[in-house]
């Protein structure tokens, strides 16, 4: 009942279907977006409030990366390492698209001679410090520009301090 060319042309239908639903998600974004496209847009006008001050601003004050990682657990730590596996070891030597991390907390940055590392790394830090990974991890793009870690970074600061208590498990 259903032969190549059968198969074929259901399949073509569908994926046609597809790309009707897609056109069309564009073409009504293109239509109704008013977000300006990225673009920046003076506003047209300004309503003044009277008694309106201003914009209030909310002190939140920052706890200390020091404070978090003097709580934090290694065996949460080990869950997040799942992110970091595809690209790193924990072995000794043995390096993925990334170098080795075994015994990485508190090493020197440029530790194997075997690994081609980025000259952005070499010029913020000389050793893996707590702190140094915790700046690195949360966005390695702004903490090293120029790095070629691909990583977008780690945003909940416990969770970094729970990775880094993991790591200065593996080999330390």
């Amino acid at each position: 009942m259903f032969d190549t060319m059968t198969m074929t042309k259901a399949i073509g239908a569908l994926c046609g279907t597809f790309l009707v639903y897609l056109l069309g998600a564009w073409l009504a974004e293109e239509i109704y977006h008013t977000g300006g496209h990225g673009k920046d847009h003076a506003q047209a006008y300004v309503i003044e409030v009277a008694g309106a001050e201003g914009e209030v601003e909310e002190d939140v004050e920052e706890v200390p990366f020091e404070v978090i990682y003097a709580s934090a657990s290694a065996e949460a730590g080990e869950g997040l390492w799942r992110s970091c596996r595809s690209c790193h070891a924990l072995e000794s030597g043995v390096h993925g698209t990334g170098p080795a991390l075994y015994g990485v907390v508190n090493r020197p940055v440029a530790f194997y001679d075997d690994f081609n590392y980025s000259g952005a790394l070499v010029a913020v830090a000389d050793v893996w410090t707590p702190e140094n990974l915790n700046g690195f991890l949360e966005n390695p793009r702004v903490w090293a520009p120029g790095t070629a870690m691909g990583y977008n970074g780690m945003r909940s600061a416990e969770d970094r301090a729970n990775l880094i208590a993991y790591l200065a498990t593996i080999g330390g």
